[in-house]
């Protein structure tokens, strides 16, 4: 197994008036190839926080951070840096169409567009290097392979408010893995699911970390995402307990 992402030594600041907010104070972890990792902790210990910067959304105020071996902010004075370069920024939208997947709590699904095509949506909008040798019927199979793997064949030409919760999030989960990302970010994915369907889900993504060899990193605080993890981070008041 090799690692696929690396955080050394990570600080995020915030300036809030005249206090500085220490949301991650000095993170230093790995996430090994095909971990189910969970990123623990209560509400404000700054797991959020953390998952953005992996995810290439949030600059850390200093530190290191490797995404499958690309030192992502190499040589730059991060904490002078209130604006990103144009460079770094078309760097940035590589690196995530490249290597991530996101999974939000809150869905974040096109109301006016049906099941297969949101989950076709990540395609349409930016091809990603897995996908590009596919022609129009191979995209096609590949989104009705996805929509079926996570039991929504029925629904394909639903629009997310004829969809349950768990439906919704479903869906979400399809989108992710349409681009073929080799890992997936999740915020809080059974945050707006009754327990039934966050079971469910839980199952699914397992499933699919199995199966695919997808890598999944969660932000959560729920204790059954944990008791399934096999790598729990535990944050609390931006300190990393252990890793």
């Amino acid at each position: 197994m090799s690692a696929v992402i690396e955080l050394q030594n990570v600080f995020k600041t915030y300036q809030m008036e005249k206090v500085e907010v220490h949301a991650v104070d000095g993170a230093s972890f790995t996430i090994q190839e095909g971990d189910f990792a969970a990123i623990s902790g209560p509400s404000g210990s700054g797991k959020s926080t953390l998952l953005n910067m992996i995810g290439l959304i949030d600059l850390p105020t200093r530190g290191k951070i490797i995404l499958n071996g690309n030192d992502v902010y190499k040589d730059m004075e991060l904490s002078k840096t209130t604006r990103l370069p144009h460079k770094l920024d078309v760097t940035l939208t590589e690196l995530r169409r490249k290597n991530l997947g996101f999974i939000f709590q809150t869905f974040n699904l096109i109301p006016v567009l049906n099941v297969f095509e949101n989950v076709e949506f990540p395609l349409k909008i930016g091809s990603s290097p897995a996908t590009d040798s596919l022609n129009a019927q191979q995209r096609r199979e590949w989104i009705d392979f996805l929509i079926e793997t996570v039991g929504l064949t029925q629904w394909k030409t639903h629009k997310p408010s004829e969809l349950s919760g768990g439906q919704r999030q479903r869906v979400a989960i399809a989108r992710a893995l349409v681009t073929k990302a080799p890992i997936i970010l999740a915020d809080e994915p059974t945050a707006n699911l009754d327990s039934k369907n966050g079971d469910q889900i839980l199952e699914l993504m397992k499933k699919l970390n199995e199966e695919l060899k997808t890598t999944f990193v969660f932000s959560t605080h729920d204790s059954k995402i944990v008791e399934m993890s096999n790598h729990v981070i535990k944050i609390s008041d931006g300190h990393i307990l252990s890793a």
